[in-house]
């Protein structure tokens, strides 16, 4: 009769094995995608950035490496610095990696699903009886896997995976945002302390000037030639210069304390490569408008978004439909009573639906929500679209006015320099007063420092040209960190 038994469970499993099969084979011949599937939003692009000088051209600034288009060695050295120890892009990096196993997360609900858990215990039991009373001692031991498996009919686990992998997209084109942020601040910063040396440079010039100046009209007035006047002035203006040094120095020491830790280093000095004036600029190609749309990280991390939002619309259908699986059972269980000890084995295996019937307008306003999130990611993308539009246009307008602002500048400083040099020389022949020598040295000064500005300009208007054209898209990460 046992070997009867055994064989009896043996065609009942197998036929709740094929029929668990052909239910599977049924399911996945209906399995469908609910929800939206992604259509990108039409964006149309004005034909030519506004502030372009000539038509698109078949290259692009974006094309070039960061080291091709900064080509002072310190900088590059800080830059390659900086890409192996700034914090931000190791936050980035982990974020990736987060997201990363969150599309391994997502993925792995619609694989089988294995567990196991063992039980044991032991107690002592009172059984009354009529006229008498026992006591037991009770024992149990066993050990159960189960398997279940969700088969994924309506796309649930589908769109959650396209969900996750788009904000692995998302955190990915962020990393490469915040490596072409950090080589244009950088980059924009290293400028920016090259000007304040040059700065610095004309500072101590200019207090040279005027000490040689204060000296000259002390000694005429000791002689008894000058009145007391054009001491005390020159003196208000050396001090004005030497102030202007101690300013300097300042500046200088917290711009170096910024690049510091944009290296991920703590505050220190750094060094320098070319003067401000021996900078080149390359050559700023623009390439198509509708290549933007393809280089700009935050560009392509709003798209992301989009997918993803796109996704979490058709999880919220999803949700609406039941959860279709399969569900095993295999076990052993050892029990003892009064020192007798039985083996039993316990298998399962079921085929189960669950669903809503009512949730109180849950699912409906989960559904509105995501629905309007996505609409929140279309009006971001195109946003994004503008503000790239608008930073290209901006460097573009700055670069050509600097050019002429420049030339300006240069000539207002070379007159100055004359009628300087003609100042002290018609002093010195008694033709003229202390004021048009000072008047002479106090506008030549500042002038110099606005040339010295203009040209950091210059350079900071490439700086966020390539930032704004997205500088550097088709290289990797990985050759972003280690230049040729």
């Amino acid at each position: 009769m046992k070997g009867k038994a055994v064989t009896t469970q043996d065609s009942m499993r197998r036929i709740a094995h094929k029929l668990a099969a052909m239910l599977l084979a049924s399911v996945a011949a209906g399995a469908c995608t609910v929800g939206p599937d992604y259509v990108k939003p039409v964006v149309v692009t004005p034909p030519v950035f506004r502030g372009q000088p000539v038509m698109a051209d078949a290259g692009s600034l974006a094309d070039l490496p960061w080291w091709s288009v900064f080509n002072d060695k310190a900088l590059q050295d800080l830059i390659t610095k900086a890409m192996q120890n700034n914090y931000d892009i190791k936050i980035a990096v982990a974020r990736i990696e987060q997201a990363r196993a969150a599309v391994g997360i997502a993925q792995a609900q619609g694989k089988l699903q294995l567990n196991y858990r063992g039980f044991g215990g032991t107690e002592q039991t009172f059984v009354p009886a009529p006229g008498s009373a026992e006591t037991l001692n009770f024992s149990t031991f066993g050990a159960i896997a189960d398997a279940a498996w969700e088969a994924d009919v309506w796309g649930r686990i589908r769109r959650a995976t396209e969900s996750a992998q788009a904000d692995l997209l998302t955190q990915e084109d962020i990393r490469r945002g915040v490596m072409l942020t950090l080589v244009s601040d950088l980059a924009a910063n290293y400028f920016r302390l090259t000007e304040l040396d040059r700065e610095f440079a004309i500072a101590q010039e200019s207090s040279k000037v005027f000490k040689q100046t204060l000296d000259l009209f002390t000694l005429r007035f000791e002689a008894g030639r000058d009145s007391r006047l054009p001491v005390d002035r020159a003196q208000a203006a050396y001090d004005s210069s030497s102030s202007r040094i101690a300013d300097l120095k300042r500046a200088i020491a917290q711009e170096e304390n910024a690049i510091s830790v944009l290296a991920g280093d703590y505050p220190k000095a750094i060094d320098r490569g070319l003067p401000l004036v021996e900078q080149s600029m390359p050559e700023t190609l623009l390439g198509s408008t509708t290549a933007l749309l393809q280089r700009r990280p935050d560009i392509l991390a709003a798209e992301a978004n989009m997918i993803g939002a796109n996704a979490e619309i058709g999880l919220a259908v999803a949700d609406y439909f039941p959860k279709i699986g399969i569900s095993s059972l295999l076990g052993g269980l050892v029990a003892g009573i009064g020192g007798v000890w039985n083996t039993l084995a316990v298998w399962n295996l079921a085929v189960g639906a669950a669903g809503p019937i009512y949730s109180g307008g849950r699912l409906h306003e989960t559904y509105l929500q995501r629905q309007a999130y996505w609409d929140e990611t279309v009006a971001t993308y195109r946003k994004t679209v503008l503000t790239a539009f608008q930073e290209t246009s901006d460097a573009l307008v700055a670069q050509q006015n600097l050019i002429d602002q420049r030339a300006a500048l240069e000539r207002q400083v070379a007159a100055l320099r004359r009628s300087n040099d003609l100042a002290l020389d018609r002093y010195d022949g008694g033709r003229a007063s202390y004021f048009e020598v000072l008047e002479a040295q106090q506008l030549l000064f500042p002038a110099e420092d606005a040339l010295a500005q203009t040209q950091r300009d210059q350079l900071l208007a490439v700086v966020r040209l390539y930032k704004a054209l997205g500088g550097g898209w088709n290289y990797t990460p990985e050759q972003w960190s280690r230049p040729q």
